[in-house]
């Protein structure tokens, strides 16, 4: 059975003349044993919610995730997908792709990745088992490589597992010695087994290649009392005749000829992607394995009285008291307009949702009372209690993304977190893998600018929105007031395939709107806030804080008899995506001018010209943040004679 997988394997890299043979070939026997033995699944029934989830967080290896999906019977994954590894279009991408086929649990590549997700699905369970326990209670698997522990990312996940006591969380460590460059011993040393005690993990090592060791081990894992981490020594592409256990078989071709000794090595007769009818049928018998017990399950699941609030949640589907209260936020502003800074107004929005939305998991890298993003019902989860719907993450931004992803892909929560601005930097390798899988996974983001004041240049976001704004399917928004606030927040909440950015200030802002429009015009991504959409001499372009700006320049050129109306853009996604006929009625023909206290890239697209945009081209400075806004001319003294200049020059 190992002996299949092993072949596979190595003919999709040889026919693909790419891909990475050596560890699916290396953990081809502890694949097995687990998938045989142990693993709960059924390919028949590929999104049971109890399932145990499995994760390949070594995905360069993901010959091996695809051959088990065919040899287990996944009607995704076919002999002909296998044939068109890392083709165009297949299923079987060079690295598994959330999404291409059933059985692939999340988007492994990037190392360390996958481990930290799995940590958040790992959690994921426990919370759901805290609440609903005779109906949620499995495992979540990991294979992990020696590079997805060198990555920094999975220091910051397996601590927080350790601290979580995480007792269902497995993780297969494939401790072969060779890294891309050679023996992991030019760049690794580590004592594994302390670091992960430190962290309070238990750990097991074993041959990776003797079968009884391995299910000996697996055997103990299940009665862990916190995450384990089981340590197979293995050699990598294990049955090569003469490449087993170098560099090479790492990311090449064995070659035509390595793959004919090795068939002969191994008694293999079968052509390539043919597997014998007897040992596929024992795959098969594997897969089938657990079939009734999930049968079982769904007939418990359909007479349980809480099954129709688990599929609401499993189905992202949001109560309608969830919009009659974002509603009333707003319509509450409207009556008694407010200056605060819209990470507050944030957490206004979260004190009327969080009661409303268990699903609604929030956290925040070590800020929360900076974010704002605890309301005060939220009950804080940890070892002790899971039944709990907030995450103190500790400073860890990396590994607090990669974990909101995972509570993502296990189903049933919307996760969101907390840091600044400038430290999506730190998460940003996370976030984009959110945008990549179609995760609705929220980052609130605050202390968006250099509004920030003193705290000086090292934590004042210049780049950052510009940076995120090129991340494809991922929406950023920017608001402008606690209308705006409570908009984008719905609009977050109400998307079920794209990740959301919320970059919030920490100065007071001004309310712009001042009634009821009805309708979320946030989502439109741009709109007129303020002054005539007809009759206009000029057009102001502004998200966030310098919406106030902005408005307060028109209000200056007004007495000077020029018509200024000013754009509010919480988001230029959702705006690109608008029809050509309405983003040409917002922005109009005459002269147009942006002004946000980051970045100018990427304004020019709106307004032709740069030096029509007010922006911040340098880093910032420490000083309170009134005085940093006149030092980088972003006051309405700065702007309207450069305004006025510039309307002259094209006249």
């Amino acid at each position: 059975m190992a002996n299949a997988i092993r072949f596979l394997s190595a003919d999709a890299v040889e026919k693909a003349k790419s891909g990475h043979p050596g560890m699916p070939m290396g953990m081809a026997d502890v694949a097995t044993v687990l998938f045989r033995d142990f693993l709960k699944y059924d390919p028949a029934a590929p999104h049971w919610p109890n399932r145990d989830r499995f994760i390949l967080s070594a995905g360069h290896g993901s010959m091996l995730l695809y051959s088990l999906l065919y040899l287990t019977g996944y009607k995704d994954i076919t002999l002909e997908e296998l044939r068109h590894f890392r083709q165009l279009d297949a299923k079987t991408a060079g690295h598994p792709e959330y999404g291409h086929a059933a059985g692939i649990e999340t988007t492994t590549g990037p190392l360390g990745q996958g481990i930290s997700n799995a940590v958040g699905m790992a959690l994921a369970e426990q919370i759901f088992h805290a609440e609903f326990p005779d109906l949620v209670d499995h495992k979540t698997y990991v294979i992990a490589s020696d590079g997805d522990l060198m990555e920094g990312i999975s220091q910051e996940a397996i601590s927080l597992a350790g601290h979580w006591g995480l007792k269902n969380l497995i993780v297969l460590y494939d401790d072969n010695s060779i890294s891309i460059d050679g023996d992991t011993n030019l760049a690794f040393t580590d004592d594994t087994q302390r670091r992960f005690e430190a962290c309070y993990w238990e750990i097991l090592t074993i041959d990776g290649h003797n079968f009884e060791a391995i299910a000996n081990a697996l055997s103990r894992a299940q009665q862990a009392q916190r995450p384990i981490l089981i340590r197979c020594k293995t050699r990598i592409a294990e049955g090569a005749p003469t490449k087993a256990g170098t560099s090479s078989s790492h990311g090449s071709p064995l070659g035509p000829h390595e793959i004919a000794q090795m068939r002969q090595n191994l008694d293999w007769d079968a052509q390539p992607f043919d597997i014998p009818a007897d040992i596929l049928a024992e795959w098969r018998e594997a897969g089938e394995r657990h079939r009734a017990k999930r049968q079982e399950w769904e007939a418990h699941f359909n007479r349980h009285p809480d099954s129709k609030e688990i599929s609401r949640r499993l189905n992202h589907e949001r109560q309608p008291s969830v919009k009659d209260a974002l509603k009333s936020v707003i319509l509450s502003y409207i009556d008694m307009p407010v200056e605060r800074a819209t990470r507050q107004l944030s957490q206004e929005v979260l004190e009327r949702i969080a009661p409303l939305m268990p699903e609604l998991i929030g956290g925040s890298a070590d800020l929360t009372g900076s974010n704002n993003t605890k309301a005060k019902p939220q009950r804080i989860i940890n070892r002790d209690n899971f039944a709990g719907n907030y995450i103190h993450y500790g400073v860890r931004e990396h590994g607090m993304a990669a974990i909101m992803n995972g509570l993502s892909l296990y189903g049933g929560f919307r996760p969101y977190g907390g840091t600044f601005l400038i430290f999506s930097d730190y998460l940003r390798p996370a976030l984009r893998l959110s945008a990549l899988m179609h995760q609705p996974v929220i980052y609130v983001l605050t202390h968006d600018s250099i509004g920030l004041g003193e705290d000086g240049p090292t934590h004042q976001p210049i780049e950052h929105l510009a940076a995120l704004r090129a991340i494809p399917n991922l929406n950023v928004f920017r608001p402008a007031d606690g209308i705006e606030v409570t908009e984008c927040w719905d609009l977050a909440l109400n998307t079920p395939d794209r990740p959301s950015v919320l970059a919030l200030t920490r100065q007071n802002v001004r309310q712009i709107r001042l009634k009821d429009s009805q309708k979320n015009l946030s989502g439109l991504g741009g709109y007129v806030a303020w002054g005539d959409a007809e009759q206009r001499d000029l057009t102001l372009i502004a998200t966030g804080s310098e919406v106030g700006l902005a408005v307060e320049v028109a209000e200056t050129l007004a007495e000077q008899s020029i018509k200024a109306t000013v754009i509010s853009m919480p988001c230029t996604r959702l705006f690109d995506e608008q029809p050509k006929d309405y983003r040409k009625s917002v922005l109009g023909s005459a002269p147009r001018f942006a002004i946000e206290a980051a970045s100018p890239y990427g304004w020019e697209r709106y307004v032709g010209e740069s030096d029509h945009i007010f922006g911040i081209p340098s880093f910032g400075a420490s000083a309170p943040y009134q005085d940093l806004y006149d030092k980088f001319g972003l006051t309405v003294e700065k702007i309207v004679p450069k305004i006025l200049k510039q309307i002259q020059k094209n006249d």
